[in-house]
């Protein structure tokens, strides 16, 4: 009988990981779009130049002009949830990619802003800018660039 329990307990995590983890949540995710001013003549990216571009590893488009990338705040859940399907990379592997590019003198991590709108007030004034938002927060001052899977 001791060793049922154990078998019980594990069986629970599973179903609560499942219940949390699962289809539900995925489905409640926003619908993430990578913008840049409507000002900007570019018209579209593929992912993983915006993941190059958000990680430092280039500093242009592929138009040569510069790229300034503009991350949501600290902790918000729009930016984990970018950085997870667009770089691969959770909350914590983001943390130790920044330490490692900082300490190497190879970069620093992009400027934050508040939110969505923020975000896409500080993109729709500087075409050099570019920035992810919540699709609802679309407006015709910025251009979609990449609807993010």
């Amino acid at each position: 009988m001791g060793r049922v329990k154990p078998f019980r307990h594990a069986a629970a995590a599973f179903l609560l990981s499942a219940l949390l983890f699962g289809p539900t949540a995925s489905a409640a995710a926003a619908e993430l779009v990578v913008i840049v001013s409507a000002k900007s003549p570019l018209t579209a990216l593929r992912a993983d130049q915006v993941a190059a571009i958000f990680l430092g590893q280039s500093a242009r488009f592929p138009d040569g002009t510069e790229a300034a990338p503009l991350d949501q705040r600290l902790g918000a859940p729009l930016r984990d949830e970018f950085y997870l399907r667009v770089t691969n990379k959770t909350p914590a592997l983001l943390k130790a990619w920044w330490s490692k590019m900082v300490f190497t003198g190879r970069g620093q991590p992009p400027a934050e802003a508040a939110d969505s709108a923020a975000v896409r007030r500080r993109v729709a004034d500087n075409p050099d800018t570019i920035g992810y938002i919540d699709r609802t927060a679309l407006d015709p001052s910025v251009r979609t660039v990449l609807v993010v899977q």
